[in-house]
């Protein structure tokens, strides 16, 4: 029964560390990368899709991303929304694709965004604490109902620090990764 409750403990906190890993990927690096807009929610024909279900990508050079919508009526939404985004860009329009053009980032943007990545960060580890915190309790409640022995619950709960120590480690490792991604030039 312990075995079960740290299978689906671990489970939740590989959700928790994707998760935090694609949050840092919409982070823009000053380098062009599909991922910046993919999740963008845009208002098509009154639904509200994201613009990966809309549009192909290309990046043709380090700062430019082409963003080629599968309809052609859709490329007001796409660019209104992209517009409204939080990624200060202006889209240019051709007719058949949207360009987006990339500046170089400036030091202080550098450092903000390393700060937006740190509280990311911080913030999944708050998830992987939450999912501990569900798992201790499972486990508190099985040995209340006569499953679990002391000595299992000990032994559970060991395992379950080395699990979230080692996710945490993930998050670490990922954070240090986006850090030194937006501060080289």
């Amino acid at each position: 029964m312990a075995d079960l409750a740290l299978a689906e403990g671990l489970e939740k906190m590989k959700k928790a560390v994707t998760h935090a890993k694609s949050e840092f990927s919409s982070i823009r690096t000053g380098r062009a990368a599909p991922a910046l807009v993919e999740r963008i929610v845009v208002d098509y024909y009154g639904s509200e899709v994201p613009m990966q279900q809309l549009a192909g990508f290309s990046v043709p050079e380090a700062r430019q991303l082409i963003i080629t919508p599968f309809d052609k009526g859709a490329m007001g939404a796409i660019e209104k929304a992209i517009q409204h985004s939080d990624l200060g860009l202006n889209p240019s329009n051709d007719g058949h694709s949207i360009r987006l053009s990339f500046p170089p980032l400036t030091q202080d943007r550098r450092k903000e965004l390393v700060k937006v990545v740190k509280h990311m960060a911080e913030e999944g580890r708050i998830a992987l604490r939450q999912v501990r915190r569900q798992t201790r309790h499972e486990l508190d409640a099985l040995e209340k109902d006569g499953d679990l022995s002391g000595d299992e619950l000990a032994r559970a709960e060991k395992e379950l620090d080395k699990i979230i120590h080692a996710q945490e480690a993930e998050i670490d490792k990922a954070l240090a990764v986006k850090e030194t991604e937006l501060l080289e030039d």
